[in-house]
């Protein structure tokens, strides 16, 4: 199927400028431009702008998607190269989840806290709710 620039901004969440940002950087020279001018969209290109969404929403900076875009044009020579790539991203994915879900386990402790002296009215919570303070010396290691 082909797709006008506004129809892959919409079916993706992206904005036109966006779009036309990536294009302008390098990182969609698969697009092809009809008669007109406008950029004309096929499926595998709506597929290429979500890995680049991917990429870009896993922190990898658009120089390094260049990077990967231009070694898969570069052909099969570089599939170890870009194997590679990938799982360096996937170690620093991984590591940021790490650090996430100590994030994660500091709101919910908040939420708690919260839910607790909403409750009762009152945020001397810790002698009344035993759980809460060992919840609260495991999140952040200190009493």
């Amino acid at each position: 199927m082909r797709y006008s620039i506004g129809q892959v901004a919409k079916k993706l969440g992206l904005t036109t400028h966006t779009i036309r940002y990536y294009d302008k950087e390098g990182l969609l020279p698969f697009v092809r431009k009809g008669s007109s001018g406008a950029r004309v969209f096929l499926d595998e290109d709506v597929d290429w702008l979500l890995i680049v969404e991917c990429l870009k929403g896993t922190g990898m900076p658009l120089k390094e998607i260049k990077k990967y875009i231009q070694l898969c044009q570069q052909g099969d020579q570089t599939l170890q190269t870009r194997l590679e790539m990938f799982k360096k991203q996937k170690v620093k994915i991984e590591e940021q989840m790490v650090i996430l879900n100590q994030y994660m386990e500091k709101i919910n402790f908040k939420i708690a806290y919260y839910d607790d002296a909403v409750k009762h009215g009152s945020d001397n919570i810790y002698t009344r709710n035993k759980w809460l303070a060992k919840e609260r010396e495991r999140v952040f290691g200190h009493k």
